[in-house]
């Protein structure tokens, strides 16, 4: 699919692209959107190696494997004294294509994702939609034919994508507790869980293209209890709950400092697991065989959770130690083995779960500072300093996280090779950083109140943010009108009208 849309910019690009003799340096393939330079880095090669000499620049498995997904073939990106040169021209991309200098005769997923990920989504925005109540979460579905978008007002949006963001369902929460704290799509998208500051959270149907919903009359909310027999319900809610894989559970991170897996074929709670000391803010399924959890905690500690063995020892699997303040979401890569995290330390921490302890959680670090998050800036002092025991992989600063429970993502994989991280911001901003470099690559700006949550779409270089001023955006690279589309799927060409 992504060499289809290269092959049709060549096209549009009317350059003698067979040629070989085309300066790189003169073009570089972004007279129609914005790209990033790399400026902050410089790549060169040692001993065959590639390396990158900017400072802070990360050391890890994961940055080979985010090469391997992102990077052009070695013949495409070597000049002619044998040195490696990133980034590489779009225009030298596709003339080392022509001249099948990779011995493919074809762009490779790599190839296409290097051309794909230098086109950020920063143009804009479009306004998507104006609500008077704040936008607390919004995502894409998995194929980026549906958004949903849930606000403090009991309001839950889903638009359609395909027909011009259309409004396809307005659902009305039920049992409404402060606002809608998180929701999540089932995988057939034809399902909608949502929670709220309640034990109760509820599943609903949602419309097709022939089915829509607007008056909320119909529609069957079913009743999920995640509340335990000895809880408090006046205070009990859920901050965050999401589908499995195959459908058939979701799983749920409470104020009552545990996590539910709620059995939804046989309709009860299947599992509760008292697993921080205070709220869990944050929960997901580590890849699709779901039987690893990932949870974040105010107890400033991530978890690794094994189900298959959970029953015979009760514990976590490992603790991962490293933020000063508490978590506030974890993004998995869905490969059962890294994951990022959001925290109200003002950072978001890159993990390796191989680098997990059985008992990092029994030493608290205490902090010789007074601060809420709830209504105090973070304190200047502690900006600069680090966990004695922290295991992260890298840390990545610049945005803020005060008030409310901001949330951090991948970039896509199948468009970035998931090159990036990107997250919302207290100061209505979205920043995008490179996950190798730690280098601050986009910083969008619109909104006149908090991002909480923002969605980049699974195949193209666009990117929705939600805010506290009740506005939903999109941002896209410029000249998106002009994206390449595949012939069997033309009817998505509207998608950017």
């Amino acid at each position: 699919m992504y060499a289809e849309r290269l092959g049709f910019l060549s096209d549009r690009m009317g350059y003698a692209l067979s040629r070989l003799e085309i300066d790189s340096g003169l073009f570089d393939g972004s007279s129609s959107g914005y790209v990033f330079d790399g400026s902050s880095s410089e790549y060169e090669t040692s001993n065959g190696r590639l390396f990158n000499k900017s400072e802070g620049s990360l050391d890890h498995e994961i940055a080979q494997l985010t090469k391997l997904r992102s990077e052009p073939h070695e013949n495409l990106s070597r000049d002619m004294p044998g040195r490696r040169v990133l980034p590489l021209s779009t225009v030298k991309m596709l003339a080392g294509r022509e001249a099948n200098v990779s011995g493919r005769g074809r762009f490779s997923s790599s190839d296409c994702c290097h051309v794909l990920s230098l086109y950020l989504p920063v143009s804009g925005p479009c306004v998507v939609d104006q609500m008077t109540s704040r936008a607390y979460h919004s995502q894409f579905s998995a194929d980026g034919s549906l958004f949903i978008a849930g606000f403090q007002g009991s309001h839950i949006r889903i638009y359609n994508v395909d027909k011009g963001w259309k409004v396809q369902n307005n659902i009305t929460a039920k049992c409404l507790r402060w606002t809608i704290t998180d929701t999540s799509l089932s995988p057939d998208q034809k399902s909608l869980v949502y929670a709220s500051m309640s034990p109760i959270a509820h599943i609903v149907k949602i419309g097709s293209d022939s089915m829509e919903s607007h008056a909320n009359v119909t529609d069957v909310h079913k009743g999920l209890d995640f509340s335990s027999g000895d809880a408090d319900v006046s205070y009990f809610g859920v901050f965050s709950i999401k589908f499995s894989t195959d459908g058939r559970e979701v799983v749920a991170g409470t104020s009552d400092d545990s996590i539910c897996v709620y059995d939804l074929q046989a309709d009860k709670r299947s599992l509760r697991i008292s697993a921080h000391r205070s709220d869990v803010n944050s929960v997901c399924f580590a890849d699709e065989s779901g039987h690893l959890i990932y949870s974040g905690s105010d107890d400033n500690l991530c978890k690794v959770w094994d189900r298959r063995c959970f029953k015979a020892k009760g514990k976590p699997a490992g603790i991962l130690t490293g933020h000063l303040e508490g978590v506030t979401f974890i993004d998995s890569r869905g490969d059962g083995r890294y994951f990022i995290s959001s925290g109200k330390d003002q950072t978001i921490k890159l993990w390796d779960i191989r680098k997990m302890s059985s008992n990092a959680g029994r030493k608290i670090h205490r902090r010789n500072y007074e601060w809420d998050y709830r209504w105090m800036d973070y304190p200047p002092q502690a900006r600069d300093l680090k966990h004695p025991s922290d295991v992260s992989v890298a840390t990545y600063k610049g945005h803020s996280v005060l008030r409310t429970l901001i949330r951090c993502y991948f970039s896509p994989e199948h468009s970035t090779g998931q090159k990036y991280i990107y997250t919302g911001s207290h100061d209505s901003n979205v920043y995008i950083y490179d996950l190798i470099t730690g280098a601050q690559v986009a910083k969008l700006q619109y909104h006149k109140s908090t991002v909480r949550d923002c969605s980049w779409h699974p195949n193209y270089p666009m990117l929705v943010s939600s805010s506290f001023d009740g506005d939903i955006v999109k941002w896209e690279f410029l000249g998106s009108e002009e994206l390449p589309v595949p012939e069997n799927k033309q009817h998505l060409r509207k998608r950017f009208a």
